[in-house]
């Protein structure tokens, strides 16, 4: 966007003098979260973005309920003002904020040692999930790409990095050749969850793009077992079933390790890996998908809860 064709959404309001000062409070909180800015005039800026004309008008409709006024405006200029240094402003608010949660990262980042136990490693994961989400609510508003954003990325990701185990369980995993199970029927125990779902789509992706899956306690003769009683395929030492597999059939390819770093943190929670990704796998709705997809039905029709 070029500066020269911005133009800007005002916000102006007042409450009855006798109102309590809740509805202040909440209104000042909310412009806050928005990133609106203030300028000297008493009015409230943002630019003139869909999301930010929504957000202006949805304040308008809490001012009048609260019994006050508001006024919301499209402007192409300030007077005595200009879009440079309107946007100058939008990112020193920004790097004010950015800053609050740098130095907060830093604090972190100095209280892990060789010595920090495991539970302080998990307590301090949760901290830095929670410096996760305040920072991309404020990337949210950052509307002109506050630099200091980048760099409170990087001091996030250096606590990230402090805190994953750096001394793992050295295990060492036979090699398997491929060709030897592109045509095998695998099974597995019903209701896959991230290890399982993981393991599938190695095997389709890597070994037979229309492997047969079947889910059950039970192992045919003629079945390859994976995370299960008595598998051929299942956690080894500190390392779970994904991890195993990928290893066994020397599936060092881009981006294999970080999966499974992602799947094994999800799937044993020990703390040894503290990717950023993991948060947003986790959450659910990724998971969902694949439980819901045809990734894993199996030649039946059936999706793993009842064979």
């Amino acid at each position: 966007m070029e500066v020269s064709k911005l133009s800007w959404m005002i916000f102006s309001y007042s409450l009855p003098s006798k109102s309590s000062s809740s509805p202040r409070v909440t209104l000042w909180r909310r412009l806050r979260r928005i990133g609106a800015i203030s300028l000297k005039s008493g009015i409230h800026v943002l630019p003139a973005r869909d999301e930010c004309i929504e957000s202006f008008q949805w304040l308008a409709q809490e001012v009048q309920q609260a019994k006050g006024e508001a006024l919301v405006m499209r402007v192409e200029r300030f007077e005595g003002l200009a879009d440079e240094e309107i946007t100058e402003l939008f990112r020193k608010a920004r790097s004010e904020e950015y800053q609050e949660i740098e130095a907060q990262a830093i604090e972190l980042e100095k209280s892990v040692n060789a010595n920090t136990s495991l539970e302080e490693r998990r307590s301090l994961l949760e901290t830095l999930e929670k410096l996760r989400k305040q920072h991309t609510e404020i990337a949210r508003v950052d509307f002109f790409d506050c630099p200091d954003g980048q760099r409170v990325i990087t001091a996030l990701n250096r606590v990230a990095q402090a805190l994953s185990l750096s001394v793992s369980v050295a295990v060492e995993i036979p090699h398997t050749a491929i060709a030897q199970y592109r045509d095998k029927r695998w099974v597995t125990r019903p209701r896959p969850y991230v290890d399982r779902l993981a393991c599938i789509w190695l095997i389709r992706r890597f070994i037979n793009p229309s492997a047969e899956i079947r889910y059950s306690h039970e192992v045919a003769p003629d079945e390859v077992a994976f995370e299960m009683k008595d598998a051929f395929f299942g956690h080894c030492g500190n390392l779970c079933t994904f991890e195993v597999m990928a290893a066994a059939f020397g599936l060092n390819k881009p981006g294999m390790q970080a999966v499974g770093e992602i799947v094994h943190e999800i799937d044993l929670r020990d703390g040894q890996y503290a990717r950023p990704e993991t948060a947003g796998v986790d959450c659910g709705a990724i998971l969902a998908w694949f439980c819901h997809s045809n990734l894993w039905t199996c030649s039946n029709g059936c999706r793993g809860e009842h064979c």
